[in-house]
């Protein structure tokens, strides 16, 4: 039997639908099972034993026709017997079209439903902490009656050289074990999704002022000025506190890195994602416009807290659609002090570190 997962899109989603292999895994023990995924996320699965390869989607099936073609062809030809969509967008229901597997399952939508043999609606609501992320994948292989029971973690592999790597690497700019550590997701993908830089600015002053941990900074390269930016403001006793300069050059360096933190503060997004599928407790501050039960993985109030604006302030968010709150996530984001969730930063400090 052959399997293809396909899950496009970011490292988070990515990440979350490692579980589907994992469960399919122990479901068809003897089949192949392939993860499709974009290119730019390879990192963050390799060394996974769940499946056994990973189909690359490059971008430049994106940008050339005759070079999806191609690839389209080749996965008509791997022949697969069971595609498990669960992006479900143009590019992904054309690789499911093209597959010609027997059974072909996704999350329902009306116009592309005739593609698949099976297709999932999606339960807006929760039963577990694993939030619906979890669950919605869940039900692409399970009835409904057994999601509680199969809820599953992502989880990301290190080899033993990686880890030592980054061990070697902290301690040659003077961080060890003697001190807490905490990794700081300073930025978020996009402006709607980072919190205010004075606002961060005074959550890392607040992790130093609690903790007195050392400081890692998560960002991405062309970010760089906006983070320094954030370092620039925060109090002189904080920045003393800050590595800066202490910065992975890769994806897997990132993550080995993250791996010897204590915990993770900051924007949601990627970072927390690969924080908690390296078991590190993450303190997440989301965005306005993004659902809070929909990315709140495994939250249980110790290990893993979110605050989300709407839980301090509800009345902005009364008859807001998610279009209406994506649109005024800006507009929303100053009303989200700080001094809102430092109770909560404390609590979250005081527990994990």
């Amino acid at each position: 039997m052959k399997i293809l997962v396909i899950q496009q899109k970011m490292i988070g989603d990515v990440l979350t639908s490692t579980i589907i292999c994992e469960v399919l895994r122990k479901e068809h023990p003897d089949a192949t099972i392939d993860f499709l995924v974009n290119s730019n996320t390879k990192p963050v699965i390799i060394e996974n034993p769940f499946y056994d390869n990973i189909i690359e989607f490059k971008k430049e099936y994106q940008d050339n026709k005759k070079a999806l073609y191609s690839f389209l062809v080749d996965i008509r030809k791997t022949k697969y017997d069971y595609v498990i969509d669960a992006y479900g967008k143009l590019e992904s229901n054309l690789i499911t079209l093209f597959s010609g597997a027997s059974q072909k399952v996704s999350f329902y939508k009306w116009y592309s439903q005739f593609i698949y043999t099976k297709t999932i609606k999606r339960n807006p609501k929760p039963i577990t902490n694993a939030s619906t992320a979890i669950e919605n994948r869940l039900r692409l292989v399970f009835p409904e009656n057994r999601i509680a029971s199969e809820i599953t973690r992502p989880k990301i592999f290190l080899t033993k050289e990686e880890k030592q790597k980054a061990k070697d690497f902290l301690e040659s700019n003077g961080i060890t074990a003697k001190r807490p550590l905490v990794m700081i997701s300073v930025l978020g993908s996009e402006k709607r999704k980072t919190l205010p830089f004075e606002y961060m600015a005074k959550v890392i002053d607040a992790t130093v002022n609690i903790s007195d941990a050392c400081i890692l900074f998560n960002y991405i390269p062309n970010q760089e000025k906006d983070a320094r930016t954030i370092y620039n403001i925060t109090m002189p006793k904080t920045q003393r506190h800050i590595h800066f300069e202490v910065f992975a050059k890769s994806l897997r360096g990132f993550l080995a890195i993250l791996s010897h933190c204590d915990a993770l503060v900051g924007n949601e997004g990627g970072a927390v994602n690969m924080a908690k599928a390296l078991d590190i407790p993450t303190f997440t501050i989301f965005s306005p416009w993004i659902i809070k039960k929909d990315w709140n993985m495994f939250e249980d109030g110790e290990k893993h807290m979110s605050v989300h604006l709407s839980d301090f302030l509800p009345e902005l968010f009364l008859d807001k659609t998610s279009k209406e709150l994506k649109n005024k996530s800006i507009e929303l984001y100053p009303y989200f002090k700080p001094q809102l969730f430092i109770d909560q930063l404390r609590a979250f400090l005081n527990k994990n570190l």
